[in-house]
């Protein structure tokens, strides 16, 4: 794992976000793709319930961004109850995109077009650090629980 002087458009972007917010963290490349939070996980030896997946979902037909933890799946009805939701569905790739401007498996948690509707999983708050997609399946971050909510401005709720 390495901190790359020349990110990936995408993952500059979201450095960029990272500093306009003034949270301390650097977006890093990883020598093989993350796509999954086991193989984040493996690549920066933390728990894979360390890894906070980003999902595009959609909730009663508008995109939302769910930050969960790589130790469990997001259960739709649980996720539905708890935003208030009539309806949650996985949102397909060409969504995920044109809401993000990133590719499914490297969906950081800013760097979007345009702020997301984002909600946390609280489970992640167990972890002293937890690690996202920086914009592109080979690029991670590490962050806090709180550098996340203030990054994001998400809700902490129960997805399972």
């Amino acid at each position: 794992m390495s901190t790359a002087e020349a990110l990936p458009a995408r993952s500059r972007i979201v450095q960029e976000h990272l500093t306009a917010a003034g949270v301390d963290t650097t977006v890093v490349v990883l020598p093989a793709s993350a796509r999954t939070a086991a193989e984040a996980a493996t690549a920066v030896g933390c728990p894979v319930g360390a890894i906070a997946n980003s999902l595009v979902l959609v909730a009663d037909d508008v995109p939302i961004l769910v930050m969960t933890s790589g130790a469990h799946r997001v259960d739709f009805s649980v996720l539905a109850l708890s935003i208030g939701a009539a309806s949650v569905a996985m949102a397909p790739a060409t969504l995920v995109r044109e809401a993000t401007g990133q590719a499914i498996g490297g969906v950081a948690p800013v760097g979007h077009p345009q702020r997301l509707r984002t909600y946390l999983d609280e489970d992640l708050r167990a972890y002293e650090q937890i690690w996202t997609a920086g914009g592109t399946p080979h690029t991670v971050m590490p962050l806090t629980f709180t550098q996340l909510e203030k990054l994001t401005g998400g809700s902490a709720i129960r997805v399972a």
